[in-house]
């Protein structure tokens, strides 16, 4: 009774309570894509390896085996008798005799062969191997994740966002998705991203991505009410971490802020925006989608203030400067506040980059 109400007691169905097994196929830890052959050839390798293990061992104990006339092994007799072994053939023409030997055989000769034909049915056994490979992956990785990144939604705007990530030099590694469906969430492991299926709402599937070790999280779902909720339960378990969040009407932006996000990108507003400004100035349009791609062209950026900028006016730098972050507050170049850029200010700056 007493083991029975400790056993319903214990049990949970969160899934940061479940074991590394019972993950694989929700959180996926991408792995390096290599081409059958390479894949092949390294199977061939690790199965002579094995071969020459046995060979060793059956050379070194040579002593304690006969053949059918009952004389002593040679290394052709050692590898024959290894090759016969380890394909489980067996034909009873080499024999151990001696206690050693025979010891021998079980403790060391029979693992090799046990190993030996998983390798040569590898591709057979994969399917049975790859999920306690994942489990050990998905255990090593959520040890070690800290100050990642959150996507959470890879749709247009969550895509498009981890591609300027990307094209900033963020590791690939360093970006968690969080999803629903699983067709965006092999496309996103397809690029090396590791992927959580399910609903970010729920304070369980933000945890298995590690949002409470991570630095940002980016909420960048299709509706407006899933991303305020989404906001809530990530800032109930992440209250460090920089939130980011898109919504389609601004109408919501203050929802967003009370629900703990620290900045809140309008999205349609913003295509609106710059639909009007194309109609006058199209090249204004290109300019600002040239600042906001990093892989080629300008791109805003933002660094430290250099020793010898320190007390000089941010409008005489070499760089564009196009304002000053100080005590988390962004500052608008011209204004009086930042005539002159201390030591611990940051600037927004435009950077050329090249392809």
């Amino acid at each position: 009774m007493a083991g029975r109400l400790r056993a319903r007691l214990s049990r949970s169905d969160t899934l940061t309570d479940q074991p590394d097994f019972a993950l694989v196929g929700i959180l996926k830890i991408p792995q390096n894509a290599s081409s059958p052959a390479s894949a092949i050839w390294r199977r061939v390798l690790v199965a002579l390896g094995a071969l020459a293990a046995a060979v060793v061992i059956v050379y070194l104990g040579r002593d304690g085996y006969k053949d059918a006339q009952g004389n002593e092994l040679s290394l052709v007799d050692c590898i024959y008798y290894a090759t016969v072994s380890l394909s489980t053939t067996g034909y009873g023409d080499i024999v151990p005799i001696t206690q050693s030997a025979r010891l021998t055989n079980a403790l060391l000769i029979t693992p090799l062969r046990i190993f030996f034909l998983i390798v040569l049915v590898g591709t057979t056994l994969a399917a049975l191997t790859e999920s306690s490979r994942q489990a050990f992956k998905i255990q090593r990785w959520r040890h070690r994740v800290r100050n990642h990144t959150v996507v959470v939604g890879y749709g247009t705007k969550g895509r498009t966002a981890i591609d300027a990530m990307l094209g900033d030099g963020v590791p690939p590694s360093e970006i968690v998705v969080v999803d629903t469906e699983q067709a965006v969430l092999d496309s996103a492991a397809a690029k090396g991203l590791v992927t959580v299926a399910g609903s970010a709402t729920r304070s369980d599937v933000l945890r298995l991505a590690g949002a409470q070790h991570a630095a940002a999280i980016i909420v960048a779902t299709n509706r407006d009410d899933t991303a305020v909720l989404v906001t809530l339960t990530a800032r109930e378990i992440a209250p460090d971490a920089k939130i980011v969040a898109a919504i389609r009407e601004s109408d919501n932006t203050h929802l967003l802020r009370q629900s703990g996000a620290d900045s809140v990108v309008v999205s349609s507003e913003t295509a609106g925006r710059l639909l009007g400004i194309a109609t006058k100035t199209p090249s204004v349009v290109e300019m600002m989608e040239d600042l906001l791609t990093p892989e080629a062209g300008f791109a805003i950026a933002e660094r430290a203030v250099e020793r010898d900028e320190v007390g000089g006016s941010p409008r005489h730098l070499s760089d564009i400067v196009l304002g000053v972050v100080r005590d988390g507050r962004l500052i608008r170049v011209g204004s009086p506040e930042v005539d002159a850029v201390e030591a611990d200010d940051r600037l927004l700056y435009i950077r050329r980059v090249t392809s």
